[in-house]
């Protein structure tokens, strides 16, 4: 009788493993990018990884999830304008594939003019469009009345430019402390919901795009 127990134990051990298993391995099924693709991605300190070792950020784990080359260009404390200037040298010195944008958010905590950075993310889309490259834009939340919410420029750049908009992950990281090192900065599990989410658009988006 304790033998069939021991038994029934580890079986139902061996089967939580596999379904842990499966729940890791699902999430990257089927997200097979072509050989040699380049992801940038490009933007202030989101995109570096404030306070955090160099692999916790979200171009480290993305890089990790999807077994290709992701370039870490985030500057930390950067404004939108800098980042157009930067952007086109960045461009030539990569040439990825694909360009993940997250800028504007120093541009909201400065109050800055929300007009003027609109006008230069949508640049900086144009210069990636340009040159072919595939683009996925992160929307920055700004604080509302009583809510954070994405700013209305990322849905308007959305729109006009045809590109892909991550417009949740932000939202979900920056209401909620355990997912963040300061007030305003992610953490890695944050990053790791950020990852995933990028992953499924490109997914959705570039792969389908993709031809030989």
């Amino acid at each position: 009788m304790q033998l069939i127990n021991f038994k029934t134990i580890l079986l139902v051990i061996l089967v939580i493993i596999f379904i842990e298993f499966q729940k890791e391995s699902d999430y990257t099924e089927g997200y097979v990018l072509p050989p040699q693709t380049k992801i940038l991605a490009f933007g202030d300190s989101i995109t570096y990884g404030y306070g955090l070792a160099h692999e916790e950020s979200y171009p480290s784990q993305l890089s990790n999830m999807l077994q290709t080359t992701v370039i870490n260009e985030g500057v930390n404390g950067e404004l939108s304008a800098q980042g157009l200037q930067r952007l086109a040298l960045v461009l030539e010195k990569h040439q990825p594939n694909i360009l993940i944008l997250c800028h504007g958010g120093n541009d909201i905590l400065r109050k800055n003019n929300l007009s003027q950075t609109k006008e230069n993310i949508i640049k900086m889309v144009q210069l990636a469009q340009k040159q072919q490259i595939h683009v996925i834009l992160i929307g920055v939340p700004k604080f509302e009345i009583i809510s954070l919410q994405t700013a209305p420029l990322y849905y308007e750049i959305a729109s006009e430019l045809n590109v892909a908009l991550e417009d949740e992950s932000l939202e979900q990281i920056l209401e909620n402390p355990d997912l963040k090192i300061d007030n305003v900065h992610p953490n890695k599990k944050a990053y790791e919901i950020l990852s995933k989410k990028l992953m499924q658009l490109i997914a959705q988006t570039y792969l389908p795009s993709y031809s030989l």
